[in-house]
């Protein structure tokens, strides 16, 4: 059973080397929603040249996991703007993890983005942060705002709510998603097992992009690790495949896992965001 819920955990001697003992940048924060929904979206925003560069984050990740503090660390060392942001229930933002859905991490993201980078940012999406990446560029359009002006997507799990877990989720926990409206996963990435609700399934199912034609109005490097437990590599061939092959790129790392956190991906990483921004 493919299992995308396990949070981007980091040994925090690998972080000391990448980006120092801790990070220098303040944790600002900003609101986002209404009355009972309203929430504190936590952020660490470095200033720079060029374009806007924000990193969107995995299930259950945050914005100090290994590969975006390593990303923040080549933004210092080259001078460009970077925003990195936790989402609703994760992190340092407030909320509850089991009350937010795809939807809510999508305003999230929207928000931030037009806070911070809206003059045609480079995204650059790992994991779940791949389909939000992709919604929060579909929502700001329909917005009336421009399309960035590169993305970049590591191990993308885009409508992994429905082809990755509830397609592969047997009849008994289907059962009690529907009947009691939650079920916890257990993983090895955390002591804590994993709330997978009802409205987390619905809503993404709403949220499906994988169901047709996929135009992001950009160019798209997808870097995908053939070993992926999590998120196979045949899910970033039908994502692919959804992309106008114009501007479209896929890099197959054969020994890469769900991660891509090693020294090697960490650089290549760094090489595709540089090229495509």
């Amino acid at each position: 059973m493919a299992a995308v819920d396990r949070k981007d955990r980091y040994d925090m001697a690998q972080d000391n080397a990448i980006n120092g003992p801790d990070d220098d940048l303040p944790v600002a924060t900003i609101t986002v929603g209404a009355g009972a929904q309203q929430r504190e979206i936590a952020l660490r925003v470095r200033s720079g040249d060029g374009r806007p560069i924000v990193w969107l984050g995995g299930f259950r990740s945050d914005m100090r996991a290994t590969k975006a503090r390593a990303l923040d660390a080549w933004a210092e060392r080259h001078g460009r703007p970077l925003v990195r942001f936790d989402y609703t229930g994760h992190g340092e933002s407030s909320g509850a993890f089991v009350n937010a859905v795809i939807s809510t991490w999508v305003e999230d993201a929207v928000a931030v983005i037009e806070r911070f980078a809206d003059d045609r940012p480079i995204l650059v999406g790992s994991s779940m942060g791949g389909w939000v990446t992709a919604l929060a560029v579909r929502e700001r359009f329909r917005q009336g705002h421009g399309h960035p002006a590169g993305i970049v997507l590591i191990a993308p799990a885009l409508d992994f709510t429905h082809d990755l877990m509830w397609e592969a989720f047997p009849a008994e926990v289907r059962a009690e998603i529907e009947q009691r409206g939650v079920w916890y996963r257990d993983t090895s990435y955390s002591p804590e097992p994993t709330p997978v609700t009802r409205a987390l399934i619905e809503d993404g199912r709403r949220n499906r992009l994988l169901t047709d034609a996929l135009d992001l109005g950009c160019p798209v490097h997808i870097l995908q690790g053939m070993n992926d437990p999590d998120v196979p590599y045949t899910h970033a061939l039908k994502t692919i495949d959804r992309l106008p092959a114009k501007g479209t790129i896929l890099t197959l790392i054969k020994d890469g896992d769900h991660r891509l956190s090693r020294p090697q991906d960490i650089e290549l990483i760094l090489r595709t965001v540089e090229a495509i921004a």
